[in-house]
């Protein structure tokens, strides 16, 4: 019985139950496009904060979120934090000139299939921009945490 209680212990804790992420879950292992054509696994940044913000070039507030984000990106230092955009665009080249435009340097990635796309999906996204902040060991600890709140995390 504790050999069957170990195993479910730890599907529970592998896995996303009822299909979304939230706080206390450790993040998954995905792996998306980058905007240099890469294949990226949300897991290999961790070891640090990272910052997930789902956005689309179409959605006016992430647009102006974008803005945000260069600026905190910026000011903090990688090493501390990753910032990571998801984009659920359907067209991959509005994606690439909304980044070129909006002057994101920060790590760019993709899933094309709009809200119903697999990651938008596990996350729970319903609406743009939605962001996830993960502790360096991969644990979900905050949802659309504001500026301020990261910043503050950060720097203790």
């Amino acid at each position: 019985m504790k050999k069957l209680f170990f195993i479910f212990f730890i599907i529970a804790n592998t896995f996303i139950v009822n299909g979304q992420i939230k706080v206390g879950d450790k993040l998954p292992a995905i792996k998306l496009k980058s905007s240099r054509n890469s294949d990226v696994n949300l897991t290999s940044f961790q070891g640090k904060y990272i910052l997930i913000d789902f956005w689309a070039s179409w959605c006016g507030p992430c647009r102006l979120g974008n803005k945000k984000l260069v600026k905190l990106h910026s000011e903090i230092s990688p090493d501390k934090i990753e910032i990571i955009g998801i984009s659920i665009d359907t067209d991959a080249n509005k994606w690439l000139k909304a980044i070129e435009k909006d002057k994101i340097k920060f790590t760019q990635l993709i899933d094309p299939k709009g809200f119903d796309s697999n990651t938008a999906v596990l996350f729970g996204v319903e609406e743009l921009p939605s962001k996830f902040l993960f502790s360096p060991e991969g644990i979900l600890i905050a949802t659309n945490p504001k500026e301020e709140e990261i910043t503050k995390l950060i720097k203790k």
